[in-house]
């Protein structure tokens, strides 16, 4: 009786310190190393009932949003109205609100279904907000390119986009295919790199032929600065009527392709620094292996 006594006597004094740090501001980690407590039931036991401060509390961005969420609900909006007030999806409107009463349903079918279009623009427009903001601060902490990231980098692009050599079927020349403009300017830039004669330099270009083939020409002719002449007959791919075509429109110009004439010993490099790249990034994974 006396050693139960005692015991429960020594808990009750620990509590009291407990507490008294708890309520000096003290998280649990404090308190425990603080009174040298090794087990954390007994420990939450010790401070059972006290707030912890508030310092360490982590802060939550959207509680702002979740409290304004409820006042909404509360005044009898829908979920399609609060989303359209606070921009923030449904599903996270739906966690925040579900334990409220429901509002009752004043409108009709097609004045919910206007009001929940409304609130889907706001959510693309949202999302597309954030779609910009991640590609300008990815775009902007790419800076300069210093010749060989430019070097590596215009490699790496044609042995994916570019023709390459097979054992079956000898093709030791530079030939790039691409319909993305940014590309064709870049692979241009990088040949500008390596001093190659844009003398050298062939081109066509590669179209549905229900396309304005024309306005295409004319458009990869300004684009990489070239004239007319040093462009070969353009290659038309013919119509399939079984086919939807989905590459329609004003923006769609095709491909162009890009030759370099006596271009074997460019291919060779190519293929030489790929090579170099692939072994370059293969030991690197050996040794973070390691």
């Amino acid at each position: 009786m006396t050693s139960a006594t005692s015991k429960y006597a020594d808990f009750e004094s620990l509590r009291e310190q407990a507490i008294a740090l708890r309520r000096e501001g003290l998280s649990l980690r404090q308190i425990r190393d603080r009174l040298k407590i090794g087990n954390n039931d007994i420990l939450n036991r010790l401070v059972k009932g006290e707030p912890p401060p508030d310092w360490t509390k982590r802060p939550r961005a959207k509680d702002a949003l979740r409290d304004r969420a409820r006042e909404l609900r509360l005044q009898g909006m829908t979920y399609d109205q609060i989303q359209l007030e606070l921009g923030c999806s449904k599903s996270s409107i739906s966690l925040w609100v579900r334990d409220l009463p429901k509002p009752e349903r004043t409108r009709t079918r097609e004045e919910a279904s206007a009001i929940a279009r409304k609130g889907w623009a706001v959510t693309l427009q949202r999302r597309e907000e954030e779609r910009r903001r991640a590609k300008q601060a990815a775009a902007s902490s790419i800076g300069d390119l210093s010749e060989r990231e430019l070097f590596l980098l215009g490699v790496a692009l044609y042995w994916s986009e570019g023709t390459k050599d097979k054992p079956h079927a000898r093709r030791e020349r530079v030939a790039f295919v691409n319909s993305d403009p940014d590309m064709v300017v870049m692979f241009i830039a990088w040949l500008d790199l390596l001093g190659i004669d844009r003398a050298r330099h062939t081109y066509h270009v590669m179209i549905h032929e229900s396309a304005d083939v024309a306005s295409a020409e004319k458009y990869w002719c300004e684009l990489i600065g070239a004239d007319i002449k040093s462009f070969g007959k353009t290659t038309l791919k013919r119509h399939n009527p079984k086919t939807v075509r989905k590459n329609v429109g004003d923006e769609y110009r095709g491909c162009l392709v890009i030759h370099i004439r006596k271009s074997a010993d460019l291919y060779r490099r190519i293929e030489g620094a790929w090579c170099g790249i692939v072994g370059a990034a293969s030991a690197t994974v050996l040794r973070n292996r390691t």
